[in-house]
């Protein structure tokens, strides 16, 4: 990723409204000003959801303040000890952060000990809390095949679906690129991930489906969530090029994007989950859920 905060540095530092408001609600009538009442409500389509990375430098209750004024339900990638503040605004974390990293996953055999004892710990405080899923990785390749990762990932996955199971949460596999951002993650193509779901067999293990990364890695966004729409358990966005705001500077139709997963009877949640490239952080976000307001 080009801009100085990454996911990747963001998940490795987790402890830690003026003209650009008015210019949003210039080009999306129903905008509304940082501090304002919050609307009555949003349409009702989607389920919003912030991701806690893209805005590090604005203080978490200030960013659930602002989240929950906006119609946002949910600000997510947290760990439980960060749960507690979230719900003090009425929000929940619909996408726990989860032990491991994006490069040191379940393709390894060599972590899954260490990696299912941080899901034996998680899940319950996830559960516990009331939220709907927790996040996880398949790691880098570093010369696995796709085949033997499929397998190792399998393998470690199917020791932590029982604990899943039984507390209800979904633990959700990202597919990620691995031509601009992530280099070698093994968890790069929808189809893959698929199989992975099919391998693993149980209906609380799904994908995570990034936007934004699969937009580069394969493109043909709205016909693969159709076709897949049942291994989907979340979404995240973010603008393509360059992983900034999704309006018109960008080459996605999100608009169309969220009509087409309305369409497919989705009902989790959907997270912005760009970088603002902006001054005002806060519109860009508002902006964003305007947008895929649909």
């Amino acid at each position: 990723m080009n801009s100085p905060i990454t996911r990747r540095s963001a998940l490795k530092k987790l402890a830690g409204t003026g003209a650009a408001a008015a210019a949003a609600a210039s080009v999306f009538p129903g905008a509304i000003t940082m501090g304002a009442p919050a609307p009555s409500s949003r349409k009702g389509n989607i389920n919003h959801s912030v991701c806690r990375w893209c805005y590090g430098k604005i203080e978490l209750e200030k960013l659930c303040e602002a989240s929950r004024d906006m119609g946002i339900h949910s600000v997510e990638l947290i760990l439980p000890k960060d749960f507690a503040t979230v719900q003090k605004f009425g929000l929940i974390c619909a996408m726990s952060s989860g032990p491991g990293g994006i490069e040191e996953g379940f393709n390894r055999l060599e972590n899954h000990d260490r990696l299912v004892k941080g899901f034996e710990e998680m899940i319950p405080q996830v559960a516990t809390a009331g939220f709907p899923n927790i996040i996880c990785f398949s790691g880098n390749r570093k010369g696995l095949s796709d085949e033997q990762g499929l397998e190792n990932c399998a393998i470690g996955l199917k020791r932590v679906v029982p604990i899943a199971e039984k507390h209800k949460i979904n633990v959700c596999m990202e597919l990620l690129n691995s031509k601009v951002n992530h280099k070698d993650y093994q968890c790069d193509k929808t189809p893959w991930g698929v199989e992975l779901c099919k391998r693993v067999g149980s209906e609380r293990f799904k994908l995570l489906y990034d936007i934004y990364h699969m937009q580069i890695m394969e493109g043909d966004v709205i016909a693969t969530i159709r076709q897949y729409k049942d291994y989907i358990a979340h979404y995240h966005t973010g603008g393509v090029p360059g992983r900034g705001e999704i309006d018109d500077s960008q080459e996605l139709n999100y608009l169309a994007i969220m009509k087409a997963i309305v369409e497919t009877g989705f009902k989790g949640h959907v997270a912005q989950e760009f970088v603002p490239k902006r001054p005002d952080a806060l519109a860009s976000l508002q902006q964003g859920v305007i947008i895929c307001d649909v």
